[in-house]
């Protein structure tokens, strides 16, 4: 496969920049090895379906990194092939879809701050994944992973054991495609565990950043409360080095002014072994799949291997109050009328009232499962100051922040709360705040389950000390055959 004798799977930067160094391995060699994985293993064969678009300019900017090798001053991430989820706008001739038809066209005018700042450090912008459409944003029914633009992406682990929704969503592409060895590392977004829940059912990393410390700008949005980049890897390490490239200051997201003090440009020196050591972590049962027998022993041995590493793990109780917020839809159709403002004229909508109406013209192929959430989100009142927006949002901030995560970090004295897989992640979600998820095993049928520590807003560096140590002391993810399927 490819040029070279390198392995790609499996590989990780560190492993990749050594063989550059040692002049055993090229950016072409690595970029015609990834591609010709996808062409074998998501295009035919087992057809993960994950990636959407790829880069025609990938081996040109390869060799052009080739060429540069060595000079002073290269980033961490120099050759180094990425994905990126296919909301995340760059200026190569990839569109940017949310995976939804009517975007198809929408070429952007200036790369996105993640995508600057991953060039900035030397990456190259291998393709564009698939998502769940308009970041599972569209209907109730739709199953994880699917888009009308691009279908439904699969699980490397259970394409014929598991249901189509087990890819979780929605940075569904992202993480089956990392998981499948489609590419080194991915980035994916989140509003509500749309990191978390692919990560952790494609047993990779994923790391949900504080709301803030990675820019928004040209992203394509749902809600400027809660919505994030994140990396997404299959090692603590990967996704660190990442985390670092992705953050900075920029003035076209005012919410990133507050990471100006506390965000690292290196995350590396937090990888340490003895992470857990005196750690104190809290976790609430209720969040556990009690329903899953097999699920709940994977976490329960998880908690024993912390415990052994020197950790206090103790039984806490997050209050949880049962409110449904509807600050999601109140944002997005801002968000969504914001952005659609912006783009080229190739693109048939200029509002979210647009988008409905273009889909109801063809909705076997265009809303194939319906648009509930859409039409939910244009009902809304766009205003800023609407009381009932600020209600919500004000209860939300109360309930998940103040008086859940808050609350019990506090009371307990914690570094970190621990959830199974995305379960719990509404919380951090709505209170801006970071999780980070790791393997914890499989199930007997192969179903990969997470373990996901969560903290306050700028704890990234403290959660992945405890993550990477309970990675190296556990070693659980193991890649998926995808001979075999």
């Amino acid at each position: 496969m490819g040029t070279t004798t390198f392995e790609i799977n499996e590989t990780t930067i560190n492993e990749i920049q050594q063989a550059f160094k040692e002049n055993r391995l090229t950016s072409v060699e690595l970029v015609k090895s990834y591609l010709d994985r996808i062409e074998k293993y998501d295009k035919n064969g087992p057809k993960i379906n994950s990636v959407l678009t790829l880069n025609p300019d990938a081996l040109k900017i390869a060799a052009e990194l080739d060429e540069m090798r060595g000079q002073d001053g290269q980033g961490p991430l120099h050759g180094i092939p990425v994905l990126l989820k296919d909301n995340i706008e760059t200026t190569d001739a990839m569109p940017t879809t949310a995976g939804a038809i009517v975007l198809e066209n929408n070429l952007a005018r200036q790369d996105s701050f993640v995508a600057a700042q991953l060039r900035q450090a030397g990456a190259i912008i291998l393709g564009k994944v698939n998502l769940s459409e308009w970041a599972y944003f569209m209907a109730h029914e739709v199953p994880s992973g699917y888009s009308s633009l691009g279908g439904q992406v699969l699980n490397p682990y259970g394409v014929s054991t598991f249901k189509a929704g087990d890819v979780g969503g929605s940075s569904s592409g992202t993480g089956a495609a990392i998981a499948s060895n489609f590419a080194v590392v991915g980035v994916g977004t989140e509003t509500s565990g749309s990191i978390l829940s692919p990560a952790s059912a494609n047993s990779i990393v994923g790391i949900k950043p504080t709301v803030g410390l990675i820019s928004r700008s040209g992203i394509i949005p749902i809600s400027e409360s809660q919505d994030t980049a994140g990396p997404m890897a299959r090692t603590v390490t990967d996704a660190a080095i990442m985390l670092g490239v992705l953050t900075g200051v920029d003035e076209s997201d005012p919410a990133t002014q507050a990471s100006a003090e506390k965000a690292l440009t290196d995350y590396t020196p937090h990888l340490k072994t003895d992470g857990l050591e005196g750690a104190r972590i809290g976790v609430d049962v209720s969040f556990l799949n009690d329903e899953e027998p097999e699920e709940r022993a994977i976490i329960d041995q998880a908690i024993e291997l912390m415990k052994s590493l020197g950790a206090t793990v103790e039984e806490v109780t997050i209050p949880v109050e049962p409110f449904q917020s509807d600050v999601l839809w109140y944002e997005f159709k801002r968000g969504v009328n914001a952005y659609l403002s912006t783009v080229s004229d190739d693109v048939p909508v200029k509002t979210l009232a647009d988008v409905i109406e273009f889909n109801k013209q063809d909705p076997e192929r265009r809303m194939k499962f319906g648009q509930a959430e859409l039409e939910k989100s244009q009902s809304m009142s766009d205003d800023p100051s609407d009381p009932r927006y600020l209600e919500h949002r004000e209860t939300d901030l109360r309930t998940a922040k103040v008086e859940g995560i808050d609350a019990a970090l506090a009371k307990y004295n914690l570094d970190a709360l621990l959830f199974q897989d995305n379960r719990g992640a509404g919380m951090p979600a709505k209170a801006g705040y970071p999780s980070i998820t790791v393997p914890a095993g499989y199930t007997s049928n192969g179903h990969p389950v997470g373990v996901t520590f969560t903290a306050q807003a700028f704890s990234e560096a403290r959660l992945v000390e405890l993550a990477y140590s309970y990675e190296q002391a556990s070693k659980k993810r193991i890649a998926p055959n995808l001979d075999s399927i």
